[in-house]
């Protein structure tokens, strides 16, 4: 679904992603792992058109999309989160949700002041809809909160959410489970594998908790000072010499080593 061929993005001389090139394939969960500065972020942010490249092709099913804007790319149904949530804290859950999908009628004054019956309906539809994502995702009982009140898993949740709204065809997730408690990383963690096996998202994680990138995650890539490593299963990653002494740490080699 994504091709990144020898991308490179600079600030000033610190090269902060440098020839990387790696493919995300349809209908997979892909890890991106990495030491703080390796480069996954701005990778991110380049490739959902955040960033410009310095140079260098990112590809979605064949088309070029280098430097298209995130709302373009919104459009295409490429999708990102970060890793502090961006909330709406003084509306609702449910109006966090109800928001995100493009062209509303009610969005023109026009239409506000002439044709109150279509919005009426469209917002009772986008209701519905907010509701089923709701029940999906598990977080009901918020739904009449106000999302500045709820906690950090949560909001990652109604980020999550905001995805579904939509029928977003990849998601890009920067640290999901970033100041997030054990139970609900792992409520994030079932949401994602149910989109994926059930809905056919793909879906591209950055993430540190590497029992988190292990049960999820197939392949898991490998970044360091802003170029790809390694690849391949999570097991295979663990077990790599290279990737294990380069950045990975002494604490995963100890573990590694323990657990045979």
């Amino acid at each position: 679904m994504i091709t990144v061929e020898n991308l490179h993005r600079h600030f000033g001389s610190f090269r902060a992603v440098n020839g990387a090139s790696l493919t995300i394939k349809k209908g997979s969960i892909t890890g991106l792992i990495g030491p703080n500065g390796a480069g996954k972020t701005t990778l991110f942010n380049v490739i959902a058109g955040r960033l410009p490249p310095t140079s260098g092709r990112v590809l979605m099913d064949g088309e070029d999309i280098t430097g298209l804007p995130p709302h373009a790319l919104f459009h295409k149904g490429l999708l990102r989160t970060f890793q502090i949530a961006h909330e709406f804290g003084s509306m609702t859950v449910r109006e966090n949700l109800m928001m995100v999908p493009a062209k509303q009628s009610g969005e023109t004054l026009w239409n506000a002041w002439f044709r109150r019956a279509r919005i009426a309906a469209e917002e009772r539809a986008l209701r519905e809809k907010a509701d089923e994502v709701l029940d999906f995702l598990t977080i009901s009982h918020i739904a009449d909160e106000l999302a500045g009140n709820i906690s950090g898993g949560q909001k990652k949740l109604v980020e999550l959410g905001r995805t579904m709204m939509v029928d977003a065809k990849i998601v890009f997730l920067d640290e999901v489970g970033a100041g997030v408690n054990r139970t609900l990383l792992n409520t994030i963690g079932d949401a994602i594998v149910r989109l994926n096996r059930e809905r056919g998202y793909t879906f591209c994680v950055i993430e540190h908790d590497m029992d988190f990138i292990g049960r999820l995650c197939d392949p898991v890539i490998v970044m360091a000072a802003g170029d790809v490593l390694a690849q391949g299963s999570a097991a295979h990653i663990m077990k790599n010499e290279a990737v294990i002494e380069a950045y990975l740490g002494t604490g995963l080699k100890n573990k590694v080593v323990a657990n045979g």
